[in-house]
């Protein structure tokens, strides 16, 4: 199975083909319920995650909350 190509922060990562964003966010390592995701330009609602496949040459940003005062 070959790897697909996108960005994420900048920087070049390879996941396989059809993965969801909560399983690449799982691959990165990150807690799903932290982080807002902008997908190739568009903040991204929690509620199409799961239908969100990543596709070859997208573009993430994804930023971590952090919670205080």
């Amino acid at each position: 199975m070959s790897e697909i190509t996108l960005h994420v922060n900048g920087e070049g990562h390879q996941c396989p083909p059809q993965t969801s964003l909560p399983e690449l966010l799982s691959q990165l390592g990150l807690n799903p319920r932290l982080v807002a995701v902008e997908y190739n330009g568009e903040i991204i609602h929690r509620q199409f995650w799961e239908e969100t496949q990543i596709q070859e040459g997208d573009r993430l940003e994804i930023v971590t909350i952090v919670g205080g005062g």
